[in-house]
């Protein structure tokens, strides 16, 4: 019997209404909208790393905060272990959200400047009860740090006093405290020297392997989810357009626009001519798209067939899936692999 998934996203999406002139306004004409989320479906299973990449703007973020119930979509349905996160009453989904928690970012901007590292990770443990102050947790907070790599000495600081690795470290503490079964980690590495960012990302395997935890990891950086992510699903503007196994997608794309990225990692060693194409034209506007597949106006394959509706469909074994009428592309110029080097020590 097969296992069911943590998280089952169907059908998504979120629009978000642009302001309208007053001409438009007088005339009764409909505000436009930018598509961020349009149509998204997508699984991850319990204990599981799925990578979620795309270029800024195609819709990332977004799909990680209606899957955390920080917004609401416009359509579709988010079930989390079972229960439908969108028919829960407020006190139902409080009770869930100890099992769902959020990495940002900016580990600094993250943090109050105003609470210590003990306030910022007890915090939670507070929220659901499990302590009454953030004295009376001091335990379990130093517990937490030495589990994330950092001396019980850092809990008096402030986030001022704290480097970025060692502010994101804190964030990853806290993020933990309450065992969740699902992390949503949007780009928690980019704000990071990559020395650091090889620290972190090994952080969060190990934390994984001893904690079971699930992953949902957002990222323009082709190299960490190729590093980090059993699954890819691959978005461009507010659309998947391809996902399956890391290793399949990356190892032989079936969209013009996955191929596209993996060419465009910068790859010195690499002649000119071994180099792939750059993406031509300009990332498509959401709030004008085409009717037919997204990716056309800047597609080197593009044919008729793609002016029509495009939607997912299987691609060979192993769950494939892809949204494109073409039944094989070129493959890309070389793979893509992680260079931040994966023997990198879990310092301070």
């Amino acid at each position: 019997m097969t296992e069911r998934p943590l998280v089952t996203i169907t059908g998504l999406k979120r629009y978000y209404p642009l302001p309208r002139p007053l001409r438009d306004i007088a005339l009764l004409r409909p505000a436009p909208v930018v598509r961020a989320c349009d149509d998204v479906s997508l699984t991850i299973r319990s204990g599981e790393t799925l990578g979620l990449v795309g270029e800024s703007g195609s819709g990332k973020t977004t799909v990680g905060r209606l899957l955390l119930a920080l917004e609401r979509p416009d359509e579709g349905t988010i079930e989390f272990d079972g229960a439908d996160l969108l028919d829960l009453e407020k006190q139902e989904l409080r009770g869930l959200r100890r099992q769902m928690q959020l990495i940002f970012q900016d580990p600094l901007s993250s943090l109050n400047p105003r609470h210590s590292v003990l306030q910022a990770v007890a915090h939670p443990l507070r929220t659901h009860g499990e302590i009454r102050s953030a004295n009376e947790g001091l335990d379990r907070v130093v517990e937490l740090l030495s589990t994330v790599g950092l001396p019980a000495t850092i809990a008096d600081r402030f986030p001022h006093e704290l480097s970025g690795g060692q502010a994101q470290r804190v964030c990853i503490a806290r993020a933990i405290a309450l065992r969740p079964k699902l992390i949503v980690a949007d780009e928690p590495t980019s704000a990071l020297d990559v020395s650091v960012q090889a620290q972190i990302l090994n952080l969060l395997k190990r934390l994984q392997q001893e904690l079971g935890m699930a992953y949902l990891f957002i990222s323009h950086d082709l190299r960490v989810i190729s590093h980090l992510s059993e699954r890819v699903a691959v978005m461009y503007a507010g659309q998947i357009v391809e996902s399956g196994a890391t290793a399949d997608v990356f190892g032989q794309p079936r969209h013009p626009y996955t191929k596209a990225l993996l060419e465009s990692v910068p790859r010195p060693k690499l002649r000119a001519e071994q180099r792939g194409e750059v993406i031509r034209g300009e990332a498509l506007d959401v709030a004008t798209v085409p009717p037919g597949c997204r990716f056309e106006p800047r597609c080197p394959y593009s044919r008729p067939e793609c002016l029509k509706p495009q939607s997912l469909r299987l691609a060979g074994a192993r769950g494939r899936e892809v949204r494109c009428v073409l039944d094989r592309i070129p493959e890309p110029v070389v793979s893509v692999q992680w260079s931040g080097g994966s023997d990198q020590k879990e310092e301070v």
